[in-house]
């Protein structure tokens, strides 16, 4: 990889990037606070595209080993849209750039709230795939959870065949597989397998786009998912998703997905456990064109900040992933 820019008859300079660390039901953001330009682009989607084109380096650093590991999350804050919202984020991860994250969304309003950012307690913020409302309850000056109304999920497909498995297709900010399995710490390496036979099956077969954003297609994740013996309304999963990547929450955008293809009536809530035994509550509001809108309740807590730092003369540059 070249060096980093520098002034004629100089040495390359060291990159330095800010973070803030936090954690949603388990599963890692970070948050990028300072050393970094800013993303150009009128919209969200610009900014995606000008992150993968102008500043893929940073990702890396932040992702790759040594500083980061092959399930790392993140994002760039960014300005919104419009002034009809708060904040813009683009979520970064270790294939690429998300166009939705549920998990990374209740991080980010926590953090924007905690740093006093934004007044709260209500929150609009600007992803990829659209506009999101958020809500954080807030006590004794902390917050608590956060709520975010996400944009309307449908369903794509139900009953398609994919490496030997019956599966559903769903909306919910990124477009999901949804597979029953058992879902079991012990059977992970199997199921990430699976799941990459499985998107790769769907994605041989169809042509998965959203009929409104071309930008918007693919299938982003696999949502491995079992019923709660004795439980109503309760079910585990795994997604896997990106590069293989393993999703420790119950997955936000995800859980949309599963309540688009449950048919819950509305104000039925789901309790969405992850892998690790955290959990997201998930219930549709109201119907949408096509499908329903959803709100998702989770919590996230802040677990460090730091200063990742790339020495020019490092032989290992913004790094790699192994597994």
């Amino acid at each position: 990889m070249p060096p980093f820019p520098s002034r004629t008859g100089e040495a390359p300079s060291r990159l330095r990037v800010q973070v803030v660390d936090y954690h949603t039901a388990g599963e890692p953001f970070r948050i990028v606070t300072g050393g970094v330009e800013p993303l150009r682009g009128a919209t969200i989607l610009e900014k995606r595209r000008d992150a993968l084109e102008r500043l893929d380096r940073v990702r890396q650093l932040l992702v790759y080993e040594p500083r980061g590991h092959a399930d790392m999350y993140g994002c760039h804050v960014v300005e919104p849209n419009n002034d009809g919202a708060d904040l813009g984020v683009v979520f970064f991860h270790n294939a690429g750039y998300s166009t939705a994250c549920g998990h990374g969304t209740i991080a980010l309003v926590t953090w924007a709230l905690e740093e006093g950012v934004v007044p709260g307690p209500r929150v609009v913020v600007d992803v990829p795939s659209g506009r999101i409302e958020t809500w954080a309850r807030v006590e004794e000056g902390r917050v608590r959870s956060v709520r975010f109304r996400n944009v309307p999920a449908f369903v794509w497909g139900r009953g398609l065949r994919a490496a030997g498995r019956e599966v559903d297709v769903a909306f919910g900010g990124a477009f999901y597989a949804s597979c029953a399995e058992r879902v079991e710490p012990t059977e992970l390496p199997r199921l990430v397998e699976l799941g990459r036979a499985i998107k790769r099956d769907l994605e041989a077969r169809h042509e998965i786009v959203h009929p409104d954003e071309p930008e918007l297609r693919d299938v982003y994740g696999v949502i491995f998912w079992q019923d709660e013996p004795g439980e109503p309304l309760t079910q585990r999963n795994v997604t896997v998703f990106a590069d293989r990547e393993v999703d420790r929450s119950p997955c936000g955008s995800g859980t949309s997905a599963r309540l688009a293809l449950l048919d819950l009536p509305i104000g039925a809530e789901l309790r969405h456990l992850s892998i690790v035994g955290t959990e997201f509550r998930g219930r549709v509001v109201e119907h949408a064109e096509g499908g329903v809108v959803t709100e998702v309740e989770g919590s996230a807590f802040c677990t460090g900040s730091a200063e990742f730092v790339l020495d020019p003369d490092d032989e290992l540059g913004t790094g790699f992933l192994l597994r």
